[in-house]
């Protein structure tokens, strides 16, 4: 049994020291950061304004409709524009190269 332990972190560590793995890590992280960041200001600068700028916030649009509705409003369309952006990424660009590298792993065929 610790034979299957030993085999499983030494191909784990090999799988996380490859530069196939490195490159789909990086790749990763230069597209959810940058677009984690831009999203937690966007809604930081919403929160902001909705406790700083009462007359902005509460100005009418049209009807009942303010600033402040649309601009959460935006939030809930910004969090489904950002899934979908991430998924047709994902898709293109980490997706196919993942399945490459857990074929290796597991060696199956391709």
């Amino acid at each position: 049994m610790s034979d299957t332990r030993d085999g499983d972190l030494t191909t784990y560590q090999d799988v996380q020291m490859s530069p196939d793995f490195s490159e789909l890590r990086r790749r990763f992280r230069r597209f959810v950061f940058p677009m984690t960041a831009l999203f937690l200001v966007w809604y930081f600068v919403y929160v902001l304004l909705a406790d700083y700028a009462h007359g902005f916030m509460s100005h009418k649009v049209g009807g009942n409709i303010t600033v402040a509705l649309l601009f959460g409003l935006g939030q809930f369309v910004s969090t489904f524009a950002i899934t979908m952006i991430y998924v047709r990424w994902a898709d293109r660009r980490i997706d196919p190269d993942a399945e490459k590298l857990r074929h290796q792993i597991e060696g199956e065929p391709q």
